[in-house]
This record gives C-alpha cells, structure tokens and sequence, in this order.
C-alpha cells in the first residue's frame, strides 16, 4: 500500500475574501498565514499554516454557497478551546458546543462565508 498523508485542506470562500480570511484564520483562530506561491497569487484567497499542513482559503467566483455539514475539524489542546470560544463569542461569531463525541469536547462555528468549522480538545486529565 503507498503512505498517503494529508497535506492541506481548502475551504472555499467568496471573492475579495481575504481580509476577512485574515481577520478570522488568522487575529481570531490565531493561524500564521503562509504566502502563496505566486503563481497562484492572482487567484485570491489565503494559506494558512496548520504545523505542517496547510488551510487553504480558495476563491469560488461563481455560485459560492457555504459548506454547512461537510467541514474543517482543528484541534486545539484543551485551554486553548475554551480561549478561543470566548474570543469568537466576544468578535459575535457563533459558538454551538456539542457533547456528543466520546472523549471529546468540542464547538462548532462558522467562517464570515458560512463554512461549518469543529474545534476540538481532549479533556483535560
């Protein structure tokens, strides 16, 4: 069997998406952002580095409609999630926690397009 590993994941966004990628991946998540190549500058969006993954943010010029189940899960460890929980409440993005997931303590949110996202932790021990 080859060895396949994830490299990056993108999400799609409207056009002149990019300050509010900035705002939201970057000031509230608190993702780096890593420059695009430039070949693929003129094409908008932005990159954002997950330790040695990658977040893409993708441009979607026609018909752009926001993924409400597919979605992005980012895990944290677990006082970071609770930091982070407040700061996107405190910036009037949603923040719907769920208890369902064995082992997990999780909320679900949004990007300024509508995305679904999951941040995660394992409970404290």
């Amino acid at each position: 069997m080859p060895r396949v590993s994830l490299d990056h994941v993108q999400i799609a966004a409207p056009p002149d998406c990019e300050a509010a990628a900035r705002r939201f991946f970057g000031e509230l998540v608190g993702l780096s952002e890593i420059e695009k190549p430039e070949p693929l500058q003129a094409r908008g969006g932005a990159w954002f580095a997950l330790e040695d993954r990658g977040l893409h943010v993708g441009v979607e010029a026609d018909n752009f409609s926001p993924a409400r189940k597919a979605h992005v899960a980012l895990r944290l460890e677990p006082a970071e999630l609770d930091r982070l929980a407040r700061r996107l409440e405190a910036a009037g993005v949603p923040v719907e926690w769920d208890d369902t997931l064995p082992g997990e303590r999780r909320f679900y949110s949004e990007d300024p397009w509508g995305n679904r996202i999951e941040f995660l932790a394992r409970p404290a021990s």
